[in-house]
Parts: structure tokens; sequence; C-alpha cells
């Protein structure tokens, strides 16, 4: 008796035909290892191949199945059995595969709904010589073609950035909104380093896909503030990123494939958060500040009170002028150029609360053009910074206009009070940080208006105890 009909998985084929010796063990057990149930029928129905997973998912045994004409009887309803045989047979006469959807009988009594792919079996001729069916359960089938759909849908019409990174960290597959958000082509950034791609933040970037790979995916998303080159100059960009380790279904042991890297960006919220924060803390501080002056018997105590609260958070030192003559109204003319005289200031060596000075009524060496000089003519604020220079430059120019040696940024704010020009506050950043912007001016200028109204009510006293 053949292969076949011993162990009812294998087509008559001997050991003397199959070219080497074994072949009809090698046939049963690759039929026998296949993931899909597969079946076949020579050319008069009657099966011939009936593998493991056939027996798995119907119940009847290779034995059981081998030999018998068509599913008639046993793995069909009596009333579907023509229509069945008709339509598997068909794929003889028709090219390529054809697909169908059966209900076939398990042997327990049960109905199954299987999908199945059926194609002629030709033989050395050239002549059909029985067909072959594969099938699996629909639903194991809809799950399959729904995992291809979602990565289909994943890599062309998400609206989040995708990222297929292989084990060397380099990217494998790159969706096209990911692609968009890297300012490259999809082709392009493939096999290519990270950071050929980011001007910073791979690092950051690199130890959390090393990470994924030795680990596994972490459990909440992770945010990474990133910069990206682009043709407009470089962008900093701000990712919500979650990760997933990419394993191989195929073997034994889970084998790391790469990381799948999805991400979202989130900079206009973050942004928006944190204006939303530095809003919230700059009025506390106003807040806290406007009672802790309340609490000073000094009114020009209680100015440099509101100059030590404005400053936490928003600059590194503080200068307080006022005008050296008495105050003009506005659309007066004056006695002659504007002189301001050194009131209070932030300590220049060590942190510490601001000091009252200028009791000797010098005025300070401003030079003309000087930023405070033009915020009191102007009766506005004035920003100032030393640009793009070397560090010495930099401390040249501080120092030229009688500021700290280490302040870059500078923002000087009028300070006024019932009509009446009185002097200007000035704001000293350093180069670790940021030039002043517009939100920071309103923030300065609040200040000077609670600067302003302090040294007012503190000359008013001066004059009241004097007469």
């Amino acid at each position: 008796m053949s292969a076949s009909r011993r162990s009812g998985t294998t087509d008559e084929l001997g050991p003397d035909e199959s070219g080497e010796p074994g072949g009809s063990d090698l046939l049963a057990a690759l039929l026998d290892g296949m993931d899909a149930a597969l079946c076949a029928f020579d050319a008069d129905g009657v099966v011939t191949h009936w593998n493991r997973e056939a027996e798995r998912i119907l119940g009847w045994t290779a034995a059981e199945a081998v030999g018998r004409h068509g599913f008639a009887g046993w793995a069909v309803r009596s009333a579907d059995a023509e229509e069945v045989q008709a339509r598997l047979m068909s794929a003889m006469r028709a090219p390529g595969r054809q697909v169908h959807e059966f209900a076939l009988v398990t042997k327990g009594g049960g109905r199954v709904l299987v999908r199945t792919q059926s194609a002629a079996v030709r033989g050395p001729d050239g002549k059909p010589a029985g067909v072959y069916c594969a099938f699996s359960e629909v639903h194991a089938q809809i799950d399959l073609e729904r995992s291809i759909a979602l990565s289909e849908a994943l890599f062309e019409d998400a609206s989040w950035g995708v990222v297929l990174v292989d084990a060397d960290l380099r990217p494998a597959v790159v969706n096209a909104h990911a692609a968009r958000a890297l300012g490259v082509g999809r082709t392009s950034v493939l096999g290519r380093p990270l950071g050929e791609l980011l001007a910073q933040g791979v690092e950051e970037l690199e130890a959390a896909l090393t990470h994924v790979l030795a680990e596994g995916a972490p459990p909440a998303p992770a945010e990474m503030w990133v910069t990206v080159r682009t043709r407009e100059g470089e962008k900093r960009r701000c990712w919500r990123s979650g990760f997933l380790r990419l394993a191989s279904p195929l073997a034994e042991e889970p084998v790391p494939l790469g990381v799948g890297w999805l991400f979202e960006d989130v900079t206009e919220a973050k942004h928006g958060e944190q204006e939303a924060a530095l809003l919230r803390f700059r009025t506390n501080q106003l807040h806290r500040a406007a009672r802790a002056a309340a609490e000073c018997e000094d009114p020009a105590e209680a100015a440099t009170v509101h100059l030590d609260f404005a400053l936490a958070g928003f600059a590194d030192h503080a200068l307080v002028d006022r005008v050296a003559d008495r105050p003009r109204a506005d659309g007066a003319e004056g006695p002659g150029p504007v002189r301001l005289v050194r009131l209070a200031a932030t300590p220049a060596g060590a942190p510490g609360p601001s000091l009252l000075t200028g009791a000797a009524g010098l005025p300070v060496r401003y030079p003309e053009g000087h930023p405070a000089l033009q915020c009191v003519e102007r009766g506005g604020t004035v920003r100032a910074d030393a640009g793009s220079v070397a560090a010495e430059r930099a401390r040249e120019w501080a120092l030229e206009r009688q500021w700290p040696g280490d302040a870059v940024h500078a923002l000087c704010a009028v300070l006024r009070s019932r009509g009446r020009t009185l002097g200007v506050v000035t704001f000293l950043r350093g180069p670790g940080r940021s030039r002043f912007e517009r939100s920071d001016t309103a923030y300065a200028e609040d200040v000077a208006v609670r600067i302003a109204t302090a040294l007012d009510l503190a000359e008013t006293v001066r004059e009241r105890a004097a007469e």
C-alpha cells in the first residue's frame, strides 16, 4: 500500500517515485505542519489529502477522510453536498484560485463556517488532475484580514505617526504622517540612523527604543521633546510616543524584530499648558506680593517687595531707577535731559532680596540711547538683546550699559503713577534664559504699575513729613 493510504495525509507517492528516500514522509510532515487546513481531491472528487489542521477544525481524522468521495454524508449536510462539491470541483476548469464560504459539519454534529481557497492541481501533461482546497474558520480569517487591514490603514491613513524600527534602531517602515513630521520622504528615511533625522532628542529616543527591545512596552505614553531638521530650519516639537516590542510569531521563543513607535505631535497643546501654568504662577506671585507689601510701613520697602516677588522665575537681575528731577506731567517740557538715580537693585554677586540704594542721589552714568532712558522718554516698554555674539563681547555689551556682566536680555518698563513718569524698572536675564517675549512684557508692566504706586506713595509721605 502506498504512503498516502497508510498515513492518510499524502498522495500515492512511493519512495521510488519521490526522487529521494523519505519523500512521502517529508511531504506528510510539510502538510501536517501547515497553519491552514488543507484537503485535496483527485479528478473524480475523491479525498486524497487531509492534514492535522483540517482534523482540528472538523474533528474528522485523516484515516476517516481520505478515500471518501466528496464531502457528502459526512462533512456537509446532504442538502448542500451537491452544490458544495460542484463549486469545489469547478476550480479544475477555472484559472487561478477561487474563494468560497461553506458551512461544514464537524464530527460531533456541529456546523463551522469556513472560507476556502481552491485551485486546480495539474499533472505532468499539464491537464487538471485534481483540486486542492485550503480552508480556515471564517472568524479566524476575518481576524487575519482585520489585522492586515489595520496595518495598511496605519501606514496609509493614520492621523498619527507610525514607524517600525528594526533591531539596529533604524526605520524599516514609515507611514505618511511620520514622514511629514520628520520632514523627509517615506523611502528616503528607511535605513538611516535616527541621528540624521533629528537634531536634538536622539539620545532620549534611542534609549527608549533600546529599553523596549530589552524590557517590553512601557505602561504609558512618553512625551519627548525633539528638534527636527526641515527645509525651513530646525523646529522643536513635542511628540507623545507609545512603543510596542515586535516579536516573531514563528519562533519558539520571542525573537525581537524591532519596535513599533507611534507618536502624536502635541507641541501646541504643551505650549498652551505651559503658558497657562506660567500665567497661574505669575498671578499668584502678584497676589502674594500685594499681601506682603501691604504689611510694609515704608512704601519704598513695599516697592522692593514687589520687585523680589516678580523676579522669581522671571529674570536674574532687576533694577529700579527713579527720575532725578521732579517728575514731569505729560506734555510738559523738562528742564533738560532725563537723569536717573538708582533706587533699588538685586545683589550682583549672590542671590538675595533687593536693596535700597541711591541715598546720595548721584545719577547713573547711562550713555545716550540707553534702553532705560528710551523707556522714560517714550513712556513705554523697551526690550534689548546682546544678540548672537561671543561671551566676551556680550559681557562688554552689558557693562557698557551699567548692567551686571552676565546680562544678555533686558526689558525696561516705565514707572507711571497719577499721570506722571516716576522712573523705570529694568529686568535682566542671563545667557541661560530665553529673550523676553510679549507675555513677559505684559507681566513686567503689571509689576511696574505696583512699584510706581508704592514709589508715588513714598514720595507723598516724604513731602508731608517735610511740611
